[in-house]
């Protein structure tokens, strides 16, 4: 242990799904945690909408354009100014709204609660890299039983007291899981046609149509066999229903998680807000001990309102570590203007290379997603009333017992394929929603509200073969976001063309499904048109996709290949600090990574109290 006289023994920098996961588990096994989180608490920070836009699942769109809480990157797809003028939603700027998180529980505050465990094959290719068996999908699902507390499976969950429990689901932990979908939506009988004509379209893609199929097919998916955190169900094609993170139809997030832990232990866990991360304090030997920090509300430039006050200067020292959990983009940006990266870049900017490590910044990977959107005949009647706002119907409804549409995030229906038959898991992800969502803008929030009629099929592609992004400093202020370049397609690493073909492939799937409702319920495809097939179709995808699950920006792995953390999360060559976020992983997981990174929070957590030698025995 360092020489350090702190009344902490871990410092986390962010409260996100990673460090609030992380800080949470060490408090409670009595470790002395500080947590600085930049933002605010969304639920009582100052804004119009608040909190309502935290609580509401409905209301996940505006809770991310919330000026309470929003941070607001500008990110490039393409490096080439002319191609990136060929997407819609460029802003004034030239870039693409990338929608970030500054509050109490990080970007799970903002999300769309959508909560899906990670493939087996996941965690396999990070024990298969490393040598180290712990990252095996079978010993990371404990750390989903520990985090789960599901609410979905009834009867399962009855069964699990008896020590019968197939599933594989949590049922006692600090997350809380339910249906997206609640029961009064299908008095739509259009919304009830959709499901059922969707899913038979889709069912007829697997396998050879029949009546007595179909019927079978949805009555699994009715008992819970379209469960897709079943462990059974882990790597197969399918039609599912969303689990989201909520009780009685209210988000829950890792922000009740620290509230919870704090209230239980508040000796050992002290959380500051406002509290901007601006560098990591080393002792003479190059050991981390502590973190450089300003005190102040909207300190940060991505900030919609920022604040020009310098704010206060202080810090804040470690006995034991520092953990970075700022994420795939901010968490670079930390290491990189404390001199932990690529030595050329940092002496082009002035900054001395503490620690020459090439991988910080690099190796950057996102979905791609694009959204086809299809109008409808008439508008969807459990929509009626809806304006989004504390003072309409559909709220009231929701404010007295959690029922309605506003319980929902709107998701009515999911899929996954493989867009090859050679591909070993399914890499498509398509859901239904009851909105118009072309992708982030500013503004993007009231197509919700402005569009009662559109039935959009969200294409997901996972697993992609680009890891081309990088993260570079644009200046060597703190308060400055950095330079974020995904390198889209044929830019990137995937120079076969793989992704774009997937994409491509994922639109056609979309259209099969919606088909059986073309006439009588879907009058138009909007986006991207009926008449956009082909080369064109290839051609739009490329122009026009995007993506929000950004990460593997400080990946696991050795140094010499780019790596920046070895299998505990520590940093190589930088003694005292480790990464505990989205910026961990060396290939993008799953499908919703917010799950993953839960995942890594308690393992995390374990890693450190072993370390410490204060493990308790269950957890090693």
């Amino acid at each position: 242990m360092p020489d350090v006289n702190s009344p902490y023994d871990y410092i986390v920098i962010g409260s996100g799904a990673g460090g609030g996961t992380v800080a949470a588990r060490l408090a409670e096994n009595g470790m002395r945690v500080l947590v600085l989180e930049a933002g605010g608490d969304p639920v009582v920070t100052g804004g119009t909408r608040m909190p309502e836009d935290y609580e509401v699942p409905a209301f996940n769109a505006f809770a991310s354009e919330n000026p309470a809480t929003a941070w607001n990157f500008g990110v490039n797809h393409y490096s080439d100014p002319a191609r990136a003028q060929r997407d819609g939603k460029l802003m004034a700027n030239g870039r693409i709204l990338y929608p970030r998180a500054a509050a109490l529980g990080g970007c799970t505050v903002h999300n769309a609660l959508i909560l899906m465990k990670p493939g087996d094959s996941d965690w396999d290719a990070i024990a298969d890299l490393t040598g180290d068996t712990s990252w095996r999908a079978e010993n990371m699902q404990r750390y989903w039983q520990r985090l789960e507390n599901c609410h979905h499976r009834p009867i399962w969950r009855w069964l699990a007291r008896l020590g019968i429990n197939p599933t594989g689901h949590g049922w006692s932990g600090w997350l809380d899981t339910q249906v997206a979908m609640p029961t009064a939506a299908f008095t739509d009988r259009a919304l009830l046609a959709t499901m059922i004509l969707s899913a038979a379209a889709a069912f007829d893609q697997w396998t050879r149509w029949s009546p007595l199929r179909f019927l079978r097919g949805l009555w699994q998916l009715i008992i819970g066999k379209g469960d897709p955190n079943d462990a059974r169900m882990s790597g197969r094609e399918g039609i599912w229903y969303e689990p989201i993170s909520a009780r009685q139809h209210k988000r829950r997030s890792v922000r009740e998680r620290l509230l919870d832990v704090q209230s239980r232990h508040p000796r050992n866990l002290t959380i500051e807000l406002g509290a901007l991360a601006t560098g990591l304090a080393f002792d003479n030997h190059g050991r981390v001990i502590g973190v450089d920090y300003r005190r102040g509300e909207r300190l940060y430039a991505g900030h919609p309102d920022v604040n020009l006050a310098p704010g206060e200067i202080r810090q804040a020292l470690a006995a034991r570590e520092v953990i970075l959990s700022g994420g795939a983009f901010n968490t670079p940006q930390l290491l990189l203007l404390s001199g932990i990266g690529p030595r050329d870049e940092l002496t082009a900017l002035g900054i001395p290379c503490r620690v020459d490590l090439p991988g910080v910044g690099r190796n950057l990977q996102d979905r791609y997603e694009v959204g086809v959107v299809n109008q409808m005949r008439r508008p969807w009647t459990a929509l009626d009333g809806a304006h989004f706002r504390r003072d309409d119907p559909l709220f009231a409804q929701w404010q007295a017992d959690g029922k309605g549409m506003y319980g929902s995030n709107g998701v009515a229906i999911a899929l996954t394929r493989r867009s090859q038959p050679s591909k070993p898991v399914p890499d498509l992800f398509l859901m239904a929603l009851l909105a118009r969502f072309e992708g982030y803008t500013p503004g993007y929030s009231n197509w919700l509200t402005d569009h009662h009629d559109c039935l959009t099929w969200a294409v997901l592609l996972a697993h992609t073969v680009n890891r081309a992004g990088r993260v570079t400093l644009a200046s060597t202020d703190p308060r400055a976001t950095p330079n974020v370049d995904f390198n889209y397609f044929d830019t990137g690493s995937d120079t076969a063309g793989a992704d774009l073909a997937a994409v491509v492939r994922g639109v056609e799937l979309a259209r099969t499904v919606a088909r059986p409702l073309r006439g009588d319920m879907i009058a138009r495809e909007l986006v991207p048109g009926d008449d956009v097939q082909g080369a064109a179709l290839t051609e739009w995808v490329r122009d026009n996709a995007w993506g929000h699950h950004a990460s593997c920006s400080a990946p696991i792995g050795p140094a010499d290949a780019g790596g920046v953390l070895d299998s505990r999360l520590r940093v190589h060559g930088v003694p005292g600090l480790r990464v505990v976020d989205a910026s961990v992983f060396p290939r993008i997981p799953g499908y919703f990574i917010v799950s993953a990174v839960y995942m890594v929070g308690e393992k995390a957590a374990d890693m450190i109290l072993a370390d410490a030698g204060s493990a308790t025995g269950d957890e090693l």
